[in-house]
C-alpha cells in the first residue's frame, strides 16, 4: 500500500471521527433541514448525475459486466424519483437519538433506563448501486452518524456526482462536509487502509457479492455487519391456496433478478406438486427463467427440466435460473432451508394456521413470511425509509438495518445525592 493511499484514508478517518462528535448532538430539526437541503441539491442536479451515470452505465458494456450487475448499476429516472423518495421517508422517520427506555429505579433510589446513542463512524463498501451512496448517507446523517462511503470502481461517476450535491446540501445547511465522504480513488489500497482504521471507525457494512463480503470479514480489525449472500425461499405447502402461490412464486423470482432478496430454490409440497409445478413451470416458461429441478421434479415436468445438484441448492444465480425441490412436508422444507439458506429471507405458502407458525419458529432467517414475496424484504418495503444493508448476523442487527440498526445504547442513571452504602 502506497504511503499516499494511507496518509489519505487516514485523514478522512480522522476528518469523520471529528464531524461525528459535531453530530451526535444536533437536534432532530437540524437534521432534517440538512436532508431537505440535500434533496434540493440532488433534485437540481438530477441531469449531472443522469449524465454521470450514463458514462458508468457505458463503461460497464464496454466492460462486458454482467446483466445483474448492469441492472444494479443502472440510474434510470424512475430509479432517481425512488431515491428522492426514500429521502422523504428517511426526514419522516421519528429520530431514535436521545430516546430513554426502560426507566426504573432501584432500592438504592437513583433511577436507571437506556438511552439510544449513535454508533460514531460507519465505513460502508459497496457494489454498483448508486443509489446506496443516497440511502446510507441520509440513514447515517439521521442517526447522527458520521460515515465513509467506497462505492464500486464501475459506479465511480454516478457516486461522485451525488456526493457533490450531497456536500452542497451540507453546506447550505451548515454542516461539516466531513460528515459525509464519499472515496474519490478507485484504487483497492484504499478498502485495505479502511479495514484497518480502528481508532476513527467504529463498524464496517459491506454490501456486495459473496467473495467481496467474505474478504471484508475476513481483512477487517473493525466490527462489521453483513450478509453474504440472498438464497432465499418460497415453500408452497400442501394447503397452500394457489391462486395466491402462483403470482407469489412467479414475483419473487422475476420481479427482479440481481437482488439479494429474490427466491433462488422453490419447494414444492408433494401432495401438490402434480398440480402446481406445470401451472408455475408455464409462467417461467413465458419469462425465459430456466429451471433445474430434482428427480421428482424432472418426473414431473418432463426431461427438459435440467437435474439440480448439490451446488445448486447452495446457489445465489441472481439471473433467470431457478432450482426446484419436491419435498415431503414442512419439516424436510424447513430443515433443506436452514441447511442450504442464507439466512436471509424465506417464504411459506399455505392457509394451515399451525404449519405457518412451525414454519415461522423453525427458519433461521433475518426475514421470515407467511403468504407473501421475498421481494418485500426490503428496508423501504418496512417503513424503514432505506436501508443500509440486510444483516444476517445475530448480534447487534438483523435483516433490514435502518436506524436503529445505527445506533447503540448507554446506560443512564439519574440520582438524587445518592451515594453507595
Amino acid at each position: 500500500m502506497s504511503e499516499s493511499i494511507q496518509h489519505y484514508m487516514t485523514t478522512i478517518g480522522q476528518q469523520a471521527r471529528c464531524a461525528s462528535r459535531q453530530l451526535a448532538g444536533l437536534a432532530t430539526e437540524t437534521k432534517n433541514r440538512a436532508l431537505s437541503e440535500i434533496y434540493t441539491a440532488l433534485e437540481n442536479n438530477q441531469p449531472q448525475i443522469l449524465a454521470a451515470n450514463a458514462i458508468d452505465m457505458k463503461n460497464g458494456h464496454d466492460k462486458q459486466l454482467e446483466p445483474a450487475l448492469l441492472d444494479r448499476l443502472e440510474l434510470s429516472p424512475a430509479r432517481f424519483q425512488a431515491m428522492l423518495d426514500g429521502l422523504k421517508d428517511v426526514i419522516a422517520l421519528t429520530d431514535p437519538i436521545g430516546v430513554i427506555t426502560d426507566l426504573a429505579y432501584r432500592p438504592s433510589g437513583i433511577q436507571l433506563g437506556k438511552m439510544r446513542v449513535p454508533l460514531g463512524v460507519i465505513g460502508m463498501i459497496y457494489e454498483s448501486r448508486p443509489n446506496v451512496t443516497l440511502e446510507a448517507a441520509s440513514l447515517a446523517l439521521k442517526s447522527g452518524n458520521a460515515i465513509i462511503l467506497r462505492g464500486g470502481s464501475e459506479a465511480i461517476a454516478s457516486n461522485q456526482a451525488i456526493a457533490q450535491a450531497i456536500h452542497q446540501g451540507l453546506k447550505v445547511a451548515g454542516l461539516p462536509e466531513h460528515t459525509i465522504q464519499v472515496i474519490n480513488t478507485t484504487d483497492r489500497a484504499a478498502v485495505n487502509a479502511l479495514l484497518t482504521l480502528s481508532d476513527y471507525v467504529d463498524v464496517i457494512v459491506p454490501r456486495g457479492g459473496k467473495n467481496l463480503v467474505e474478504l471484508i470479514t475476513k481483512t477487517s480489525s473493525i466490527p462489521v455487519i453483513k450478509h453474504l449472500d440472498g438464497n432465499c425461499h418460497v415453500f408452497v405447502e400442501r394447503q397452500a391456496d394457489l391462486h395466491k402461490a402462483l403470482p407469489i412464486a412467479l414475483n419473487a423470482k422475476t420481479h427482479r433478478y440481481g437482488v439479494c432478496n429474490a427466491m433462488e430454490t422453490l419447494l414444492v409440497d408433494a401432495p401438490i406438486a402434480a398440480e402446481f409445478l406445470p401451472l408455475i413451470a408455464e409462467l417461467y416458461a413465458e419469462k425465459g427463467v430456466e429451471l433445474r429441478g430434482c428427480p421428482n421434479t424432472q418426473n414431473i415436468l418432463g426431461a427438459t427440466i435440467k437435474s439440480a445438484d448439490e451446488n445448486d441448492w447452495y446457489e445465489e444465480y441472481l439471473a433467470p435460473i431457478l432450482a426446484i425441490k419436491v419435498v415431503t412436508g414442512i419439516d424436510e422444507a424447513i430443515a433443506h432451508i436452514n441447511q442450504y439458506g442464507s439466512h436471509h429471507t424465506d417464504a411459506i405458502i399455505t392457509e394451515n394456521y399451525s404449519q405457518a407458525r412451525k414454519f415461522l419458529a423453525q427458519v433461521d432467517s433475518s426475514s421470515v413470511m407467511i403468504n407473501a414475496s421475498t421481494r418485500f424484504a426490503d428496508g423501504f418495503e418496512y417503513g424503514l425509509g432505506a436501508e443500509i444493508g440486510i444483516s444476517t448476523d445475530k448480534i447487534h442487527a438483523r435483516g433490514p438495518v435502518g436506524l436503529e440498526g445505527l445506533t447503540s445504547q448507554k446506560w443512564v442513571v439519574f440520582g438524587d445525592g445518592q451515594i453507595r452504602q
